[in-house]
């Protein structure tokens, strides 16, 4: 369309010592675009922390931030000729999970082209989301917020994933120590080393008595009674006075 448009003098990456995120843009959208706004672009990553890259993608962008991925079409001048660009979208959100359009409606005439062509294209409600927007900065920033967003989001559910499996593992440690220190004249320190050097109670029950001397420092006494608990009934079964 415009490739004789000259391109902006710009890096192919917008380095900050921040790291906020990776931009990738579809260098066929970049032709397509002034190169003021390119520039606009570029600055406003560098000063959100995003590197930029110009890649052959589908989509306009994908955004990588926080661990989540996600792609954007971009559409900054609306026209009459818009049923590729429904198809596009179509073959696209198959492609993406997080897939988000953001368009630019300066008019409104504009906007009622818009709405109208949505609707004849038999559009799902949310899948993807559509953004309206008045200019291209407006939408760049828009398109920037979501990654971010969203980077932000899977972040705060890793944050708690990781501290429900620590208290899980907390937990499953108090088990442990109780059953362990159940046992006659095993005590807390017995317990742990039982734990770092052979691991679970199954791995402890089927541990011999040489295995549990060589590589505890537990005594001959105590590797006795824990191989036995294990091995011999009447011991197990029998009573027990610490």
């Amino acid at each position: 369309m415009a490739n004789s448009k000259p391109i902006a003098q710009i890096p192919s990456q917008a380095v900050c010592s921040g790291g906020g995120g990776v931009c990738m843009m579809r260098n066929t959208w970049r032709d397509e675009q002034s190169p003021a706004f390119i520039n606009f672009i570029s600055t406003f990553l560098r000063e959100n922390c995003f590197r930029l890259n110009f890649v052959s993608i589908t989509p306009d962008f994908i955004f990588n931030c926080g661990g989540s991925s996600v792609a954007f079409i971009f559409v900054t001048n609306w026209g009459s000729n818009i049923s590729p660009l429904f198809s596009r979208i179509e073959k696209l959100k198959v492609q993406f999970a997080n897939l988000y359009v953001v368009v630019t409606l300066a008019s409104r005439e504009q906007n009622d082209s818009f709405i109208c062509s949505y609707f004849k294209s038999g559009m799902e409600f949310g899948k993807p989301t559509f953004v309206p927007v008045r200019d291209i900065e407006m939408g760049f920033e828009k398109i920037v917020k979501i990654a971010h967003s969203r980077g932000v989001c899977k972040g705060q559910d890793a944050t708690t994933k990781l501290k429900s499996e620590r208290k899980r593992a907390v937990q499953g440690m108090d088990v442990f120590l109780k059953v362990v220190t159940a046992l006659p004249g095993i005590d807390n320190h017995d317990a742990n080393a039982l734990n770092q050097a052979i691991g679970s109670i199954e791995a402890i029950a089927k541990a011999s008595k040489e295995y549990i001397l060589e590589n505890t420092d537990l005594s001959a006494d105590k590797a006795e009674v824990i191989s036995r608990f294990f091995r011999d009934p009447k011991f197990y079964l029998g009573p027990k006075i610490n």
